[in-house]
């Protein structure tokens, strides 16, 4: 049976905004997502992550749960708000927030499991968007950034030796700035740029901070997490096949073309012109190399024809209908998922192939349909899960063992049910049911589907 290197890590993850709640509680600020949430119609079922799952109270009990699910390691979130309530470099230190953190990954470690700690997973100190407007301030943001990274280089990089800067600066840039359907909810096709390179920079100059003062006593990794669904042109005409090219660079290239080859990609330039920020040459020294692997997240495929009004994406138009009528794979809860390992294979070789570092998938899962609506023991019989896990792990497996793609570790999304974003508590992606009117965990079987395969399928 082919298997995965006994030092691969597999579990779950999760993020601060999502899970833990107690928006008010141990000196924690307000972040963008505490104010968006309040606006009307922005949250679908108009809730908020102001209870969450109450990962800050329940964290012991999340914690056994991992072990249970038989996981070597955990990828969780830092709020930045719970950590510097006001978010800047000249602000307090709240140190219940870092003694919070610093038990959990204690907790983790005592259980065998080994923690990966994303720095941001988009909730930024509210009080740095009043201050300066956030993202958009490239002198201050960069700044105030990377003291915060280094205040928790600092306070948990003994027990902490995985770090992610940033997660998913697509959805930051994008859904923040461009259509505004997450926070600060800003509308504009020269905003989403100009967040998009200041998260760059951001990212860049961190790492740079990490490898300079840091990594040689520590020890330690540092990269990013990246999103990408594969696109696949929708037939062999050149339109389209130049249209699935597109599609990569604007999704993924945008963002992966600097940090790892130092350049924006040329297809991206010709369509964003002078809207597109210019690196100076000591910036782009720091940005080119700024990450030790290749961070995915990653859910679906995609068919993509030429065409649309969304620069978003590069002007394509996505769906998952081949020219035959049959559809990719089982349809999700949500309308921009389907189950289809293949692209997944293939994504893997696309990544290794284009710019050479192994690969942690940092996100990878599935929201079966309408279980949000059914009875409970239905959603704990999570079957169209499984077989999206099943599918995927296997792909993930054919890429590392037969097409020699460095796969280095996989982290299901996620760990519980959770505030979903803009989908309030519609949506469920967790392989742990939670009953939100009593915080009760039960686990789906999807949880001891991938218990069983990873006992399987890497090295004792």
């Amino acid at each position: 049976m082919a298997q995965l290197p006994k030092n691969f890590a597999w579990g779950y993850a999760t993020a601060s905004y999502q899970i833990e709640g107690a928006v008010s509680e141990g000196g924690r600020g307000p972040s963008i997502w505490d104010t968006f949430c309040k606006i009307p119609g922005k949250i679908r079922d108009s809730t908020s992550g102001e209870v969450a799952t109450d990962s800050y109270h329940l964290w012991k009990e999340d914690v056994a749960l991992l072990k249970s699910y038989g996981v070597n390691s955990y990828r969780f979130s830092l709020s930045w708000s719970r950590i510097i309530p006001l978010g800047g470099r000249n602000d307090a230190i709240n140190e219940e927030g870092i003694a919070y953190y610093r038990g959990l990954a204690v907790e983790l470690l005592k259980n065998g499991i080994t923690p990966y700690v994303t720095l941001y997973h988009w909730d930024l100190p509210q009080a740095l968007d009043d201050r300066y407007k956030g993202w958009l301030n490239k002198e201050e943001i960069v700044q105030d950034f990377v003291n915060y990274a280094k205040v928790c280089f600092t306070a948990f990089g003994d027990l902490v030796k995985h770090w992610i800067t940033f997660n998913e600066p697509w959805c930051i840039s994008c859904l923040g700035y461009q259509k505004g359907v997450f926070a600060p909810g800003h509308k504009s096709d020269t905003e989403t740029w100009i967040v998009a390179h200041n998260v760059i920079l951001s990212h860049a100059y961190a790492v740079k901070l990490y490898r300079e003062e840091f990594k040689s006593v520590q020890g330690g990794q540092i990269g990013i997490t990246l999103d990408c669904h594969y696109p696949f042109p929708y037939d062999d005409s050149p339109e389209n096949v130049e249209a699935a090219k597109r599609g990569i660079d604007f999704k993924l290239g945008r963002f992966a073309d600097p940090i790892y080859n130092g350049y924006y990609p040329a297809r991206v330039k010709a369509i964003v012109k002078d809207r597109l920020p210019e690196f100076t040459e000591e910036e782009i020294a720091v940005v080119k190399g700024s990450s030790d692997f290749f961070g995915l997240n990653t859910y679906t495929s995609q068919i993509v024809q030429d065409g649309g009004d969304d620069e978003t994406n590069g002007y394509i138009r996505v769906g998952f209908t081949r020219p035959d009528g049959t559809q990719l794979g089982t349809q999700a809860h949500v309308s921009w998922l389907q189950t289809y390992p293949p692209g997944f294979r293939t994504l893997l070789n696309y990544l290794w192939k284009t710019y050479e570092k192994p690969i942690y998938v940092t996100e990878n899962g599935f929201a079966a349909k309408n279980e949000n609506t059914l009875p409970r023991e239905e959603v704990l019989h999570d079957v169209d899960r499984i077989e999206y896990f099943e599918g995927y792990a296997n792909a993930m497996l054919q890429a590392a063992t037969e097409d020699g793609v460095p796969v280095n570790g996989y982290f299901g999304w996620s760990l519980l049910d959770n505030f979903e974003w803009a989908d309030g508590y519609e949506t469920r992606f967790g392989v742990t049911y939670v009953d939100y009117a009593t915080q009760k965990r039960y686990p789906k079987e999807s949880s001891q589907f991938l218990k069983k395969w990873f006992s399987e399928h890497v090295e004792a």
